[in-house]
């Protein structure tokens, strides 16, 4: 069995670093899936330059899209068109899932019974001490500690379900694995029969893992933010650059990821924790000089 490790990318060049470097021994291969248009639909380069990784050069699987998904909703306006808010979102979601989905096309190789795991690119799951070789679930979910702005700036207000696995016979597409439920539902469940997002089959991997999200320079996290799936929402909050950084510099966070998907988001602050390097991936405890300005030293 190997193992794929699949991921899509935007410009996150510093945290693929560390992401190869942390699975680069449980990995044989690989996939990166970068599209030149941004989840707001803004045209934008290909960020990805393998000549910096050649130390994984024979393990990654390169996939460039080059084209917007053929399902985007618009109306016309003096021939021009445009989106409401409503649609602005709908399209995000439809440019993540189309890039997510591309990934299959790196999978030519993979035999059925290979273990194909997804995750957002700033999620690393812990393969250190589990044989997953020999897990024979249905659907493997690894439960994530979350970090904002600095590698031990804890979230403890959310438990993360990043990465998520399986066979590559079970994969019906990465949009499917990404939103299936991080629970093992009772077999007796009538619901579990008809859903593809509830399954009973399914392994929770404990301490599977760090989410860094929001790990860059207060320029690139604005892009981020005007551009991500939330992008809207981001423009309805009217929050400013100088806003932002004034969050980062108190250490909080004003995105509250219990909400529902139709409410608003942007609202409460939320304190991060500094905690001690202990429970990080080993290549960051080894090379704090390389990041030290993304620890937080209090």
């Amino acid at each position: 069995m190997r193992i794929y490790d699949c991921t899509t990318f935007y410009n996150e060049n510093f945290i693929l670093d560390v992401r190869f470097n942390v699975l680069d021994p449980f990995v044989d291969k690989f996939v990166i899936c970068e599209s030149g248009y941004s989840h707001s639909g803004q045209k934008k380069q290909f960020n990805f330059d393998i000549s910096k990784f050649s130390k994984f050069k024979n393990k990654i699987i390169y996939l460039k899209i080059d084209k917007e998904p053929d399902d985007l909703v618009y109306f016309i306006e003096n021939g021009e068109k445009k989106e409401t808010k409503q649609n602005a979102r709908i399209n995000a979601i439809k440019r993540i899932a189309y890039q997510r989905n591309f990934i299959k096309e790196g999978l030519t190789e993979a035999s059925k019974d290979d273990l194909i795991l997804y995750s957002d690119n700033d999620e690393i799951p812990n393969l250190k001490n589990f044989e997953l070789e020999n897990i024979k679930n249905e659907l493997i979910y690894f439960k994530q500690q979350l970090f904002y702005y600095k590698f031990n700036l804890f979230c403890d207000r959310y438990e993360w379900y990043g990465t998520k696995g399986c066979k590559k016979k079970n994969l019906i597409d990465f949009e499917w694995l990404r939103n299936t439920k991080p629970k093992k539902y009772k077999s007796f469940r009538l619901d579990t029969f008809f859903s593809k997002t509830k399954y009973t089959n399914v392994k929770i991997i404990n301490n599977g893992g760090w989410h860094f999200t929001q790990l860059k320079n207060l320029k690139d996290l604005y892009e981020k933010l005007t551009n991500s799936e939330d992008h809207q929402e981001f423009k309805d909050a009217k929050q400013s650059i100088q806003e932002i950084e004034s969050l980062m510099k108190k250490k909080v966070i004003n995105y509250d990821h219990k909400v529902k998907k139709n409410e608003f988001k942007f609202a409460k602050e939320f304190k991060l924790q500094t905690v001690s390097l202990d429970d990080l991936p080993e290549y960051i405890r080894n090379n704090k000089d390389k990041f030290k300005d993304w620890i937080d030293v209090n």
